[in-house]
């Protein structure tokens, strides 16, 4: 219990880091560079997953006992489906809240992020993307 415990935690702080790096820069672009925040959301997220992917996959994790079930290039691709998807995710959530509730588009994206972050991505990046091999032992392991 306390490892995955650990495992969410070290994801959590993963994603909050490459979610800092990708809300900046997003507003980055839209406030400095006057691109419509749909178009921040994709800038930023793009240079939010490359963060994330490398905390990811070298601590959050990683472990030295349970090795990966996939490659390098697996993981890499499979994160990449689930980044495009997570982005596009972002995009029309922070669109439809700022569009139909009148949300700030900062605010509305921070709601979308805390739902999709949770929902969306750490359960996919646990037991797909980052899957451990299977150890033979009953029960999870990873």
């Amino acid at each position: 219990m306390f490892e995955k415990l650990l495992v969410f935690s070290k994801a959590q702080v993963s994603s909050g880091v490459g979610g800092v790096v990708d809300y900046l820069t997003m507003i980055l672009f839209t406030e400095v560079f006057h691109l419509h925040y749909t178009i921040s959301i994709a800038i930023g997220g793009v240079v939010g997953a490359i963060v994330n992917f490398s905390l990811n996959k070298s601590w959050a994790f990683h472990s030295k006992v349970h090795p990966y079930e996939h490659s390098f290039r697996k993981q890499l691709i499979r994160f990449v489906l689930v980044a495009v998807n997570s982005i596009l995710l972002k995009m029309a959530g922070t669109y439809l809240l700022t569009t139909f509730l009148k949300i700030d588009y900062k605010i509305s994206r921070i709601i979308t992020d805390l739902i999709v972050s949770i929902v969306f991505n750490y359960m996919l990046q646990r037991y797909w993307v980052f899957k451990k091999r299977n150890s033979g032992i009953t029960g999870n392991c990873n």
